[in-house]
C-alpha cells in the first residue's frame, strides 16, 4: 500500500538535467525527461515515514532515440542513503527522455541527473 503523501514526494524526486556531455562536440540540448503517468521513482516508505530525505545525483547514458541504457547508470553523487541512492537508480530506469540534440540531429548523450527526495512535512533550509 502506498503511503497517501507518497505520489508527492516522489514528484519532487525528479528534477532538470545539469550537465551533459558526449562524444564531440557538446550536443545544442541535454536529454530531457518526458514526464507522464504516475511518477516513477518512488520514496521509500520506511524513509518518508521517518522524515528522510536527500538529494541524489545519477550519471546516465540516453542513446540517440532516447533509450536510457541502465547498465550504464550510475551514482555520482549519493545522497548518504543507499535506500536513497537504490530508488534513484531504479526509478531513472522508467524513465522516457527525449534524446540529446546536436545541431538538430538526435545523438547519444552522458549525462547528470539529479534527483530529490524530499518530504513535504520537513522543514526548508
Amino acid at each position: 500500500m502506498r503511503h497517501p503523501y507518497a505520489r508527492e514526494a516522489s514528484l519532487v524526486a525528479l528534477t532538470a538535467i545539469l550537465a551533459c556531455s558526449s562524444p564531440g562536440p557538446r550536443p545544442d540540448e541535454a536529454p530531457r525527461a518526458v514526464a507522464g503517468g504516475d511518477s516513477l521513482i518512488q520514496y521509500p516508505p520506511r524513509l518518508f515515514d521517518r522524515g528522510v530525505g536527500g538529494d541524489v545525483m545519477l550519471r546516465v547514458f540516453v542513446d540517440s532515440t532516447g533509450h536510457l541504457r541502465p547498465e550504464s547508470s550510475r551514482v555520482a553523487v549519493s545522497s548518504g542513503s543507499r535506500a536513497l541512492d537504490s530508488a534513484a537508480l531504479k526509478g531513472v530506469e522508467r524513465l522516457h527522455y527525449t534524446p540529446a540534440q546536436r545541431g538538430g540531429v538526435p545523438v547519444a548523450a552522458t549525462f547528470l541527473q539529479p534527483v530529490e527526495f524530499r518530504h513535504p512535512n520537513a522543514s526548508a533550509h
